[in-house]
């Protein structure tokens, strides 16, 4: 197998390979139909995947979302990143890091000015995810999860307000969010 990782935003041809994917990444957690969900609406996710030679070991997506300000929606283009996944056997290789960095890279091209992530912050603070409680997320959080709710301007010059991330249809699980 060659060692040389590749991104892209080309699914395999085998769907079946992004469910193994998760399955053995996340083996306590069913991430499976939100991801299913989140590739089938489309235009709102940058899906980015890692191979190795012909092997799928990766995968990435960003979701796009909006921010409710007062009743109304911002112009602000923002998005909202996860799940992430490596394969078990291949984590802490700086695979996932390299899914996280093109797809910033990717966004920031694209005119987004955020991104949000609920996560760890020590590894998500490597790419420079701070706390937010400017911007709350969708649904009420945990208190001990409060800090994992991090964002990223991706863009200087934004003037940053406060608000609620409103997210598509596959992220209105509340369950995903407690």
């Amino acid at each position: 197998m060659s060692t040389h990782i590749e991104i892209s935003d080309k699914l395999p041809e085998n769907s079946g390979d992004i469910e193994q994917l998760y399955r053995d990444a996340f083996p306590d957690e069913d991430l499976v139909p939100l991801v299913k969900n989140l590739l089938a609406s489309g235009d709102e996710v940058l899906s980015l995947t890692a191979t190795k030679g012909e092997n799928l070991v990766g995968h990435a997506v960003f979701t796009t979302c909006g921010i409710a300000v007062e009743n109304e929606t911002s112009d602000h283009r923002v998005a909202l990143l996860g799940p992430v996944a490596v394969l078990a056997a291949l984590q802490k290789q700086g695979i996932g890091g390299r899914l996280i960095q093109n797809g910033l890279e990717r966004l920031t091209a694209d005119g987004n000015t955020q991104v949000f992530v609920l996560g760890d912050p020590n590894y998500y603070s490597r790419f420079g995810f701070q706390e937010d409680r400017l911007i709350a997320p969708p649904y009420p959080l945990p208190e001990q999860w409060r800090p994992a709710w991090q964002s990223k301007n991706l863009q200087n010059d934004m003037h940053v307000q406060s608000g609620i991330l409103t997210v598509p249809v596959p992220w209105q699980d509340a369950s995903l969010w407690s």
